[in-house]
C-alpha cells in the first residue's frame, strides 16, 4: 500500500528507543543464533503507537520479539494480568515495560488504555490481536477502539518465519467503520508464515 499516512501532531516525536549499547549487541546475536533473522523497515517518527504482532502461532514469538526489541534498542509496553504485579515480580514487570490489566473487568480495557495513552508522553504497546496461538479466522478488534478513540497509529509488525523475517509496517491512522480497517491492517499480513506452518 502505497497511500500517505497522516499522523496527528500531538503524537509526532521520536520514537522511543534505548541507547544501550551491550543491550542492542545481545539482541543483534540473538537473532543471529535463533536463525539469521532480519529486521525490515524502521519504526515510525511517533511517541505512541499500538502495535499489533502476528501471526502469533508460537511461544518463540516471544525470543524473537525480544531480541527485535533489544537490536533496535526499543521501548515497548505489554499487557499483564494484575495479579502478576506483586512482590517479588512487580518491580521487574513494570521495568520491562509491563501494563497491569484486570481480566475480571474486560469491558473497561479499552477505556483504560486510551485514558492511558492521554496521561502518558510516551506509550508503545504490543498487542496480538489473535489474542490465541491457534489459527482463528477474526482478530479481536479491541486495539482498534483503542487506537480510534486514543488517536494514535497502528504499526503492523510481522513476523514471517518462512524468510525469518520481521516486516515493519507503515503508521496506520484508523478511521470509524473498523471492519474495513480491520481488513486494511490484515492486509499487510497477507504474506506471512508463522512457527507451526500457519498463514496469518
Amino acid at each position: 500500500m502505497t497511500e500517505k499516512q497522516v499522523i496527528p501532531e500531538f503524537v509526532k516525536g521520536e520514537f522511543p528507543v534505548s541507547n544501550n549499547r551491550f543491550l542492542r549487541w545481545v539482541g543483534r546475536l540473538g537473532l543471529r543464533v535463533l536463525g539469521g533473522w532480519k529486521v525490515n523497515g524502521e519504526m515510525p517518527n511517533v511517541k505512541k503507537a499500538i502495535l499489533p504482532v502476528a501471526p502469533h502461532t508460537s511461544n518463540w514469538d516471544f525470543p524473537v520479539g525480544a531480541c527485535v526489541m533489544l537490536a533496535m534498542g526499543l521501548k515497548l509496553n505489554y499487557l499483564a494480568k494484575s495479579s502478576l504485579f506483586r512482590f517479588p515480580l512487580k518491580g521487574l514487570l513494570t521495568n520491562l515495560g509491563g501494563i497491569p490489566i484486570d481480566r475480571s473487568s474486560a469491558n473497561g480495557l479499552v477505556g483504560n488504555m486510551v485514558r492511558e495513552f492521554r496521561e502518558k508522553d510516551e506509550l508503545i504497546l504490543v498487542i496480538t490481536p489473535e489474542g490465541t496461538r491457534k489459527r482463528v479466522q477474526e482478530w479481536k478488534k479491541g486495539f482498534l477502539h483503542m487506537a480510534q478513540q486514543a488517536k494514535v497509529p497502528v504499526v503492523p509488525i510481522v513476523f514471517d518465519y518462512a524468510r525469518k523475517a520481521v516486516d515493519i509496517g507503515p503508521a496506520l491512522m484508523i478511521g470509524d467503520e473498523l471492519e474495513k480497517e480491520l481488513a486494511r491492517v490484515k492486509s499487510y499480513f497477507e504474506h506471512a508464515q508463522g512457527k507451526r506452518g500457519e498463514v496469518s
